[in-house]
């Protein structure tokens, strides 16, 4: 199908240090611009491939970002400053509409405080922003009524009371084992594996994904097995360490408003040295 265009739209990605628009920096970019006319432009790196832009972030990039899109401080050394490429990022990008997957709430903002970090202002003001994924939640909704009708064929009549929503819960994940039992999907390290096994601790694994120390998410464990702050000043970094370097973050968070268990957890990594 044709897009209906204006002016050109721009598809961008962004891979990053991590996921706080704040403080966190774009280590790759990709664009694929679609012309009025149907042409196609794709952003060519500074050598003039058209296979990857990568940018030297200027810090260095946590291990667990490089453990998910496979981008290490080696590969981006040599490559550009956001500040050495900016100008060719804002010609490529001017007057264009903006599209992406997640965009309005991570990517636009993102490449936003970027130009603004190097004194560039790059207004959203005039462009329209198309987030593929706010379309696909809305005509394909992610919640038990809709994963009650896809899995089971039935209808969730009496969706939001407790009971009802308890046993949908339950047919639909005996439908998930049943539908996933014998498929095959690829992780994030390329290799081919059957997540979804009638087999608790396989399930637990997999609804975890990444580990945490407490409920919450504010406390997570590394790939060392470390735990680590997932948010903040601190983030990324040992607990244990900052217990050492700085024992007023500790009595900061026992007194603010986190919730009690992952005080506990703190308290008890404290007490165990």
């Amino acid at each position: 199908m044709k897009l209906h265009l204006q002016k050109p739209l721009a598809f961008f990605d962004l891979e990053t240090t991590g996921t706080d628009v704040a403080k966190d920096r774009i280590v790759e970019i990709a664009i694929v611009k679609i012309m009025p006319d149907g042409q196609i432009n794709t952003l060519p790196s500074e050598s003039g491939s058209a296979h990857r832009f990568l940018i030297n972030p200027g810090v260095p990039i946590p291990v667990e970002a490089s453990m998910v899109h496979g981008i290490y401080d080696a590969d981006v050394k040599d490559a550009p400053t956001f500040e050495q490429a900016a100008p060719k990022l804002f010609k490529f990008l001017f007057d264009c509409d903006l599209g992406g997957y997640n965009s309005n709430k991570f990517d636009i903002p993102l490449l936003a405080e970027e130009f603004l970090r190097v004194g560039i202002d790059f207004s959203i003001e005039g462009r329209n922003l198309i987030d593929v994924q706010v379309i696909y939640h809305l005509m394909e909704p992610r919640n038990l009524k809709a994963a009650y009708k896809f899995y089971c064929n039935k209808s969730l009549e009496d969706a939001h009371e407790a009971l009802p929503d308890a046993r949908a819960t339950y047919e639909v994940f005996e439908a998930m084992l049943e539908k996933y039992k014998d498929v095959e999907v690829e992780d994030g390290k390329g290799s081919m594996i059957k997540p979804v096994q009638n087999d608790m601790q396989v399930i637990h694994a997999l609804s975890e994904r990444r580990k945490k120390a407490d409920l919450a998410g504010h406390l997570i464990y590394n790939e060392k097995g470390e735990v680590v702050y997932n948010f903040g000043k601190y983030k990324g970094m040992s607990v244990k360490d900052i217990l050492i370097k700085d024992p007023g973050y500790y009595s900061w968070m026992q007194n603010a408003e986190f919730p009690l268990y992952t005080k506990k957890v703190l308290m008890k990594i404290r007490e165990n040295g």
